[in-house]
């Protein structure tokens, strides 16, 4: 009877290490896969080029392409709705800016949207929403057209600087001329600062439209940019003329511009409209050409039913 309950002791004893091996197992499993999940916040593009990628939330993608000269940290409070809307939303830097490699080579529209076609191609994203701001809504459009649309269902341009962001004789809609973006290359190679601060005296419909806390964040995220691909892309801002592209997009669009921007005129807005077949343009009265955070509560709001539709 003693070896019969001995038995039963040591037979239980066993049970229960291995049992606890088991379930040791089976965490260990769960914590690597976990780890292999894991998100890559760089993403290299080229030979010693790495992008920052900001990726957050399940679902639909949604991949935001920033401005002038900012970084995929400043779709700050789109990714809060985005995500809480549920989608998946990818905010990509662009070589030159914010955390992103710095390299010197080019900095005009086609390498940026080489880079986006590399960053997506990667993470496999398919049937994405692709949005962009200023400089970035230029870019968008250009990846649209030259790639086909590929991994991309929508294209959606905020106060986007195309097609053309300077005057030309048989296109007047732009507010610059080329010597007034010449000045800005200027002020960039000699004041940078200074030409930070001409931008941002245009960025907003009024001088309180941003808290002081925001224009200050907004100013760090602009500081971290390459001086050299602040002055390449002012050029490629220039010289880069989109116009060719226009009747490429054959996805749905939609445009969000304000009125009252000064730095990308409404007229674009309308040309590019008229020029895109089932666009769709959505006016701002109360925000500059950061309606992204002026407005951000219609901003977001248009945005995200221009995206389930």
């Amino acid at each position: 009877m003693k070896y019969s309950i001995c038995a039963v002791i040591l037979l239980t004893t066993i049970f229960t290490a291995c049992n606890n091996e088991t379930k040791t197992a089976e965490a260990t499993t769960d914590t690597s896969e976990k780890q292999t999940e894991t998100r890559a916040e760089y993403i290299e593009v080229a030979p010693n080029v790495k992008l920052h990628v900001t990726d957050l939330g399940e679902g639909k993608p949604v991949v935001l392409i920033h401005g002038y000269p900012l970084s995929d940290a400043s779709w700050e409070y789109q990714y809060h709705a985005l995500v809480k809307a549920g989608y998946r939303v990818i905010g990509i830097t662009l070589r030159g800016f914010g955390q992103s490699d710095k390299p010197y080579g080019k900095y005009n529209y086609d390498q940026f949207a080489a880079d986006i076609k590399v960053v997506l191609d990667k993470l496999d994203i398919k049937d994405a929403t692709l949005g962009g701001h200023s400089m970035g809504g230029a870019i968008a459009l250009h990846y649209v057209a030259k790639y086909n649309s590929a991994h991309v269902g929508k294209l959606a341009l905020f106060s986007a600087a195309a097609p053309c962001h300077t005057k030309k004789p048989d296109y007047p809609y732009p507010f610059f001329t080329k010597e007034d973006i010449t000045q800005w290359v200027e002020l960039n190679n000699s004041d940078r600062p200074a030409l930070l601060a001409a931008v941002g005296e245009r960025f907003t419909l009024s001088a309180t439209s941003l808290s002081p806390g925001i224009g200050a964040w907004l100013g760090g995220i602009e500081m971290q940019s390459s001086a050299y691909a602040m002055e390449q892309a002012l050029i490629a801002l220039r010289d880069e003329d989109l116009r060719g592209d226009l009747p490429k997009i054959k996805i749905p669009t939609l445009i969000l511009h304000a009125k009252e921007d000064k730095i990308v005129s409404f007229a674009l807005a309308e040309q590019m409209n008229k020029a895109i077949a089932g666009s769709q343009l959505v006016p701002f009265d109360k925000s500059g050409h950061a309606s992204f955070i002026e407005e951000k509560d219609k901003f977001n709001q248009e945005f995200i039913k221009f995206i389930k539709q």
